[in-house]
Protein backbone atom coordinates (compact mmCIF):
# COMPACT_ATOMS: atom_id res chain seq x y z
CA UNK A 1 0.00 0.00 0.00
CA UNK A 2 1.31 3.46 -0.78
CA UNK A 3 -0.26 6.99 -0.04
CA UNK A 4 -0.76 7.79 -3.81
CA UNK A 5 -2.95 4.59 -4.02
CA UNK A 6 -5.58 5.32 -0.84
CA UNK A 7 -9.02 6.30 -1.70
CA UNK A 8 -12.13 7.27 0.23
CA UNK A 9 -14.16 4.30 0.48
CA UNK A 10 -16.88 4.55 -2.01
CA UNK A 11 -19.87 6.48 -1.19
CA UNK A 12 -18.38 8.37 1.74
CA UNK A 13 -17.62 11.57 -0.30
CA UNK A 14 -20.06 13.11 -1.79
CA UNK A 15 -20.03 15.84 -4.47
CA UNK A 16 -21.20 19.34 -3.70
CA UNK A 17 -24.64 20.44 -5.14
CA UNK A 18 -23.17 22.29 -8.85
CA UNK A 19 -26.38 24.95 -9.38
CA UNK A 20 -26.79 27.45 -12.52
CA UNK A 21 -25.33 24.60 -15.15
CA UNK A 22 -28.28 24.52 -16.90
CA UNK A 23 -31.94 23.18 -17.62
CA UNK A 24 -30.88 19.56 -17.75
CA UNK A 25 -29.57 19.31 -14.01
CA UNK A 26 -32.66 19.80 -12.41
CA UNK A 27 -31.17 23.02 -10.85
CA UNK A 28 -30.52 25.34 -13.22
CA UNK A 29 -31.49 29.05 -14.37
CA UNK A 30 -33.29 29.98 -10.68
CA UNK A 31 -31.13 27.29 -8.75
CA UNK A 32 -34.14 25.52 -6.87
CA UNK A 33 -34.74 29.04 -5.07
CA UNK A 34 -38.26 29.34 -6.49
CA UNK A 35 -38.96 32.99 -8.98
CA UNK A 36 -38.32 36.39 -6.95
CA UNK A 37 -39.53 36.82 -3.14
CA UNK A 38 -37.41 37.57 -0.50
CA UNK A 39 -35.82 33.74 -0.29
CA UNK A 40 -34.73 34.04 -4.10
CA UNK A 41 -32.44 37.33 -3.26
CA UNK A 42 -29.05 37.13 -2.18
CA UNK A 43 -29.03 37.83 1.55
CA UNK A 44 -32.36 36.97 1.97
CA UNK A 45 -33.21 36.22 5.65
CA UNK A 46 -35.93 37.02 8.19
CA UNK A 47 -35.40 36.26 12.04
CA UNK A 48 -36.69 33.06 14.03
CA UNK A 49 -40.58 33.57 14.37
CA UNK A 50 -40.76 36.23 11.87
CA UNK A 51 -44.68 35.64 9.86
CA UNK A 52 -43.91 38.81 7.02
CA UNK A 53 -44.78 41.08 9.50
CA UNK A 54 -48.36 39.78 10.96
CA UNK A 55 -48.47 39.60 14.44
CA UNK A 56 -45.84 36.60 15.64
CA UNK A 57 -47.66 33.15 17.34
CA UNK A 58 -45.73 34.17 20.63
CA UNK A 59 -46.80 37.84 21.09
CA UNK A 60 -50.48 36.90 19.72
CA UNK A 61 -50.87 34.19 22.83
CA UNK A 62 -51.83 35.96 26.25
CA UNK A 63 -49.31 36.45 29.27
CA UNK A 64 -50.02 33.74 31.84
CA UNK A 65 -48.66 32.54 35.18
CA UNK A 66 -45.75 34.49 37.25
CA UNK A 67 -42.95 33.65 39.63
CA UNK A 68 -43.46 34.04 42.97
CA UNK A 69 -41.02 36.28 44.83
CA UNK A 70 -41.72 34.26 48.35
CA UNK A 71 -40.35 31.38 47.08
CA UNK A 72 -36.93 32.71 47.02
CA UNK A 73 -36.90 33.11 50.76
CA UNK A 74 -37.98 28.80 51.26
CA UNK A 75 -35.47 26.28 51.61
CA UNK A 76 -35.63 22.91 52.29
CA UNK A 77 -32.92 20.88 54.32
CA UNK A 78 -32.33 17.34 54.98
CA UNK A 79 -32.77 16.23 58.90
CA UNK A 80 -29.61 14.96 58.93
CA UNK A 81 -27.61 18.33 57.63
CA UNK A 82 -29.00 19.67 60.93
CA UNK A 83 -26.39 18.19 63.44
CA UNK A 84 -23.81 20.13 61.30
CA UNK A 85 -25.70 23.73 62.86
CA UNK A 86 -26.19 22.29 66.45
CA UNK A 87 -24.98 24.89 69.19
CA UNK A 88 -25.81 23.86 72.63
CA UNK A 89 -28.27 21.53 71.73
CA UNK A 90 -30.02 24.26 69.76
CA UNK A 91 -30.98 24.07 66.29
CA UNK A 92 -32.14 27.56 64.40
CA UNK A 93 -32.41 29.29 61.44
CA UNK A 94 -29.38 31.66 62.83
CA UNK A 95 -27.23 28.66 63.29
CA UNK A 96 -28.27 26.99 59.78
CA UNK A 97 -27.02 30.36 57.93
CA UNK A 98 -24.14 30.75 59.92
CA UNK A 99 -22.95 26.94 59.38
CA UNK A 100 -23.92 27.47 55.62
CA UNK A 101 -26.44 24.80 55.55
CA UNK A 102 -28.97 28.11 53.97
CA UNK A 103 -28.11 30.95 51.90
CA UNK A 104 -28.10 34.13 54.18
CA UNK A 105 -31.63 35.29 52.67
CA UNK A 106 -33.65 32.68 54.01
CA UNK A 107 -36.81 33.23 56.19
CA UNK A 108 -38.55 29.84 56.07
CA UNK A 109 -36.87 26.23 56.41
CA UNK A 110 -38.30 23.16 56.18
CA UNK A 111 -37.06 19.79 57.27
CA UNK A 112 -37.59 16.95 55.43
CA UNK A 113 -37.30 13.58 55.92
CA UNK A 114 -33.72 12.93 54.42
CA UNK A 115 -30.71 11.06 56.19
CA UNK A 116 -31.02 9.89 60.31
CA UNK A 117 -29.80 12.43 63.60
CA UNK A 118 -27.59 10.74 66.24
CA UNK A 119 -28.55 12.65 68.74
CA UNK A 120 -31.80 14.68 70.31
CA UNK A 121 -31.69 18.32 69.97
CA UNK A 122 -34.09 21.54 70.25
CA UNK A 123 -35.43 22.99 66.71
CA UNK A 124 -36.94 26.54 67.09
CA UNK A 125 -38.59 28.24 64.12
CA UNK A 126 -38.36 25.38 62.06
CA UNK A 127 -41.43 23.62 59.39
CA UNK A 128 -41.02 19.83 59.76
CA UNK A 129 -42.72 17.06 57.03
CA UNK A 130 -44.48 14.62 58.44
CA UNK A 131 -41.78 11.78 58.14
CA UNK A 132 -38.82 14.19 59.29
CA UNK A 133 -41.44 14.81 62.55
CA UNK A 134 -41.86 11.53 63.38
CA UNK A 135 -38.00 10.63 62.98
CA UNK A 136 -37.06 13.71 64.88
CA UNK A 137 -39.69 13.07 68.20
CA UNK A 138 -38.77 9.22 67.76
CA UNK A 139 -35.28 9.88 68.57
CA UNK A 140 -36.17 12.72 71.60
CA UNK A 141 -35.94 15.68 69.69
CA UNK A 142 -37.85 18.96 71.03
CA UNK A 143 -40.16 21.02 68.35
CA UNK A 144 -40.46 24.87 69.19
CA UNK A 145 -42.82 26.55 67.05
Amino acid sequence: MYLNTIKPSIGSKKNRKRLGRGMGSTDGKTCGKGHKGQHARSGGYHKVGFEGGQMPLQRRMPKVGFRSSLKYHKFSVRLDALERAQIDDKVDIDALIRFRVIPGHAKKVKVISGGDIGSAFIAKGLLFSRNARLKFEAKGGVIEV
